[in-house]
């Protein structure tokens, strides 16, 4: 389905973004694990890639930092001579309730889910443009189209990436690039299995399928939207949450 494209894939050493770069290079992309935090989890995943047949190269940057992003875009071109898919996934929280929520978690959370969402998108322009091909692929939340109590900074940026997102879609769709949004719901991560077992069944009653997601229903859902199957699909917001927002 995805045979010699090339991903960039932001936050790729864990959780959602290492199931994305998973399988992405299991239908064949040749994948760039782009990481922030764990050098040696980025190299495991790579190795793992590798392992099973795909194609993958790791590269720490942090995608908040404009020169750094545009370096991460410049790597993925001089490995492998294009960039045909771009996920931006790289996120963090810092939840708290406003009366006790720091500027710089604020700013934090802006500048790494917002902002490095931006900053991807702007280092990958000019290579999809030329191309007249790309698939841009955004990771948003169903609290970023609810909110959500505690997570103003977190709903604020992931709202934002809708934004960015139907705008590119806007900017780019004449050119043979798609862009949309994907907004899981509870997805079952390092975070949520942090979580009390009362916390979890409180998420359940509002879960229509009755189960939290699978990282893997999310890069299923990743792969579908890079693939040309879904070359007629832009500017949407796809939710990914068993039915917890209807």
């Amino acid at each position: 389905m995805l045979k010699d494209k090339v991903a960039v894939v932001t936050g790729a050493g864990r959780g959602i973004g290492r199931e994305i770069a998973k399988t992405f290079a299991g239908y064949g992309a040749k994948v760039v694990v782009n990481f922030n935090g764990s050098e040696e989890r980025a190299n495991s995943l790579v190795e793992e890639v590798k392992a099973a047949g795909g194609e993958a190269v790791a590269f720490k940057a942090n995608v908040a930092d404009f020169a750094e992003a545009e370096a991460l875009m410049k790597f993925a071109v001089a490995t492998y001579g294009r960039i045909d898919i771009l996920v931006n996934n790289a996120g963090i929280t810092r939840d708290n309730l406003v009366l006790g929520m720091k500027e710089a978690d604020f700013d934090d959370v802006i500048n790494i889910n917002l902002k490095g969402t931006f900053n991807c998108i702007k280092h990958v322009y000019r290579t999809m443009m030329k191309q007249k091909y790309g698939r841009i692929i955004n990771m948003s939340s169903v609290v970023g189209i609810e909110g959500n109590a505690g997570q103003v900074n977190y709903a604020a940026s992931k709202a934002g990436v809708i934004g960015i997102t139907k705008s590119i879609a806007k900017e780019l769709g004449s050119r043979g690039i798609t862009a949309n949004a994907i907004a899981p719901g509870f997805i079952k991560t390092d975070m949520t299995d942090a979580l009390s077992d009362k916390a979890k069944e409180a998420m359940l009653d509002h879960i229509t399928v009755k189960r939290l997601g699978e990282v893997s229903d999310i890069a299923e859902t990743a792969a579908f939207l890079a693939s040309d199957k879904a070359s007629y699909i832009t500017g949407q917001v796809i939710k990914v949450d068993g039915g917890m927002s209807l």
